[in-house]
C-alpha cells in the first residue's frame, strides 16, 4: 500500500510539475488609468475586466483599469493640470486638442492613431420625458416653448451639453436657411427655459430623474436608454427628435504619461480593444452605435434610423465652432448672461 500510495504521489507531483512549466508565472501588474467623460461609466465597467482578461492570457501579466469620470472638458482640463491619464475617451475632440496645445501631453497626430479619426463610437442627442410626454414634447422648436423646463448640462465644462447646444445651433440653420440671427435667438429662446446647469451629463441626469426638475431632459441616447431601462419604462420614455446631431466620440493614448510610467503597449492595447468585435458588441450592448458594421447590424434594432449631420459637415469644425460660440465671451456666454 505504502508502494502504491509513493507511486501515485510521485506521478501527481510529476503532473504538478508539468502543469507549472507549460504555464509561465503571471508577470508584474500594469496599471492603466482611463479618464473619461461622465456617461461611460457603465460602458467601462464591462470594457475593463473583459480587456483585462484578454490581456492576461496574451501577455502573463495582470492589468488594473482604473477609472476617472466627470465632465468632459472638466476632466480634460484636469489631465492637463497634471492627472496621471494614461489614456483619455472623451466624447469631443476639443477635449484631446487641448491636451495637444497644453505641454503636448497628447501626440498632434493622436486622430490617425486609430480608425475612424480615433472614435470608436457614435451616439446622438436625444430627449428624455416623463411618461405619457404631458407637455407634448416631440422636436426642437418645443423646448423652446414658455412652460417647458429642460435640463441640460453645462456647454463650458460638459461635452453633452455642448452637443445639445449646437445640435439646437444646428437644426436651426438648416429650418431658417442658413440665417444664423434666426438660430442665435432660437437657442436664447431654448436656454431661457433651462432652470439648472449642471456640471456634467450624470449631474442633469440626477437633477431630472432623482430631483425631480424639468419636463425634458435633452442627453445622449445611451443615458436616455439607460435611465428608462433602469429607472422604468413606466416612468420615462425617450423621443428622438425629427434631426439630431451626431456625437463621435475620440479616444487617445496620454504620450507623456505612458512614456513615463512605461505603460504603452498596455494603453495601446486597451484603447485597440475598443476597435476589436468583442469590444464593438460591448459598445452596441450598452447602446453607443458601433462602427463595426456586423456588429451594428447585430444590433439594429436598438439604434432607430434618425437623421444627423456633424460639427464638421454642418458648422465649420470644432475650431471653428470654439472660437465662436464657446470662447470666453463668445456667442454662448452671451447668451446665457442675458436669459
Amino acid at each position: 500500500m505504502r508502494v502504491l500510495f509513493s507511486l501515485r504521489f510521485a506521478a501527481s507531483l510529476a503532473a504538478l510539475s508539468a502543469l507549472t512549466f507549460l504555464a509561465p508565472p503571471v508577470g508584474a501588474e500594469v496599471s492603466l488609468l482611463n479618464v473619461s467623460y461622465d456617461v461611460s461609466r457603465e460602458l467601462y465597467k464591462d470594457i475593463n475586466p473583459a480587456f483585462a482578461a484578454e490581456w492576461r492570457a496574451k501577455k502573463r501579466e495582470a492589468v488594473t483599469l482604473n477609472q476617472s469620470h466627470g465632465g468632459s472638458s472638466k476632466q480634460a482640463l484636469s489631465v492637463a493640470a497634471g492627472l496621471e491619464a494614461d489614456v483619455i475617451t472623451m466624447n469631443q475632440a476639443p477635449d484631446i486638442d487641448i491636451l495637444v496645445e497644453r505641454g503636448a501631453l497628447v501626440a498632434a497626430d493622436w486622430r490617425r492613431r486609430f480608425p475612424h479619426e480615433s472614435a470608436p463610437y457614435t451616439t446622438v442627442s436625444v430627449f428624455l420625458v416623463r411618461k405619457g410626454n404631458p407637455k407634448g414634447i416631440k422636436d426642437w422648436a418645443d423646448l423652446a416653448r414658455p412652460g417647458v423646463s429642460v435640463i441640460i448640462p453645462n456647454p463650458k465644462t460638459s461635452g453633452n451639453g455642448r452637443y445639445t447646444y449646437l445640435a439646437a445651433w444646428g437644426q436651426a440653420l438648416r429650418k431658417n436657411g442658413d440665417d444664423a440671427a434666426k438660430a442665435r435667438e432660437f437657442v436664447a429662446a431654448l436656454f431661457k427655459n433651462v432652470p439648472v446647469l449642471d456640471g456634467g451629463g450624470r449631474g442633469a441626469t440626477t437633477t431630472f430623474t432623482q430631483r425631480g426638475i424639468g419636463d425634458v431632459l435633452v442627453t445622449f441616447e445611451n443615458e436616455a436608454v439607460l435611465i428608462a431601462n433602469e429607472l422604468g419604462k413606466e416612468a420615462f420614455e425617450v423621443v428622438y427628435p425629427a434631426l439630431t446631431i451626431e456625437a463621435a466620440a475620440p479616444v487617445a493614448i496620454v504620450d507623456k504619461v505612458v512614456d513615463k510610467r512605461g505603460t504603452r503597449e498596455a494603453a495601446t492595447a486597451y484603447l485597440n480593444f475598443l476597435f476589436s468585435p468583442a469590444g464593438q458588441e460591448t459598445i452596441a450592448r450598452h447602446h453607443f452605435r458601433p462602427r463595426d458594421a456586423a456588429v451594428l447590424a447585430q444590433y439594429a434594432a436598438r439604434f432607430p434610423a434618425v437623421r444627423t449631420f456633424t460639427v464638421e459637415g454642418e458648422l465649420g469644425g470644432w475650431a471653428n465652432v470654439q472660437k465662436t460660440h464657446f470662447a470666453d465671451g463668445g456667442i454662448y456666454d452671451q447668451i446665457v448672461e442675458r436669459r
